[in-house]
């Protein structure tokens, strides 16, 4: 068995399964743009909340977060990012902190995740994703997350405006893989900006929620993107 499901909405295209069975599938992308498991076995469990300045006070100790404790797959062993770069001409990935010397130089784009009277609080301050191309260091402090803490649907769900920022370096890409799709976020970002998405995920839970996003994307009005042609449904038995 190669993949589970594929559903094809728009100009994406997603897969149900493990990304390892799914390459020898699908043809070299113009750019891998791609958030995957940092291999840090990270907690999920928010209700260790320290708060930050006096306006987060109140969120000391507040639940679980919304993966509810839930574990990441595959989080738990170490990432090796060696398969990705035959994929695509350029890669921009995530977590690059976490696995320094597995690429080769590049430019390193910043997330700052928080106001600077917030600086040490709550895990990290700021995200760190490895560029293919250029040499420099790029910062975008991107707040969002922080108002819709209890309605993420995934523990590690970036912003769609981050994602938008990062095809922003790739304005030549118009096909757009992320290998580790998680709740659609970066083919959300794809349909706003008019660009071509494969999408693949291993959990069903979130490859459902990323199906559905996506295709609440493409009923918000954007002169620059086709409207989708109607969900079809592959199964792989």
């Amino acid at each position: 068995m190669t993949y589970r499901r594929k559903e094809v909405i728009g100009d994406c295209t997603l897969y149900l399964g493990d990304c390892m069975d799914v390459f020898d599938l699908i043809e070299k992308h113009d750019a891998c743009l791609t958030d995957p498991p940092y291999g840090i076995n990270l907690n999920t469990d928010n209700s260790r909340f320290s708060g930050g300045h006096s306006a987060s006070v109140s969120r000391r100790g507040n639940g679980v977060g919304p993966a509810g404790g839930k574990r990441i797959f595959n989080d738990a062993s170490p990432f090796d990012p060696a398969p990705l770069l035959p994929l695509a001409k350029k890669h921009i990935v995530w977590g690059w902190n976490n696995y320094p010397d597995r690429f080769p130089a590049g430019a390193c784009l910043v997330w700052i995740k928080r106001n600077d009277e917030a600086f040490g609080s709550f895990l990290s301050d700021a995200e760190l994703a490895w560029m293919s191309k250029g040499h420099g260091v790029y910062c975008r402090r991107d707040l969002s997350n922080n108002g819709i803490t209890l309605k993420r649907v995934h523990p590690t769900q970036k912003p769609v405006a981050l994602m938008e920022w990062c095809l922003g370096f790739l304005p030549d890409a118009d096909t757009i893989l992320d290998p580790f799709m998680g709740s659609g976020t970066t083919g959300v970002a794809c349909v706003k900006l008019g660009r071509t998405f494969t999408g693949i995920e291993l959990d069903e839970g979130y490859f459902d929620i990323a199906c559905k996003r996506i295709e609440d994307a493409y009923k918000q009005p954007d002169m620059f993107v086709t409207p989708p042609a109607k969900p079809v449904q592959e199964v792989i038995l």
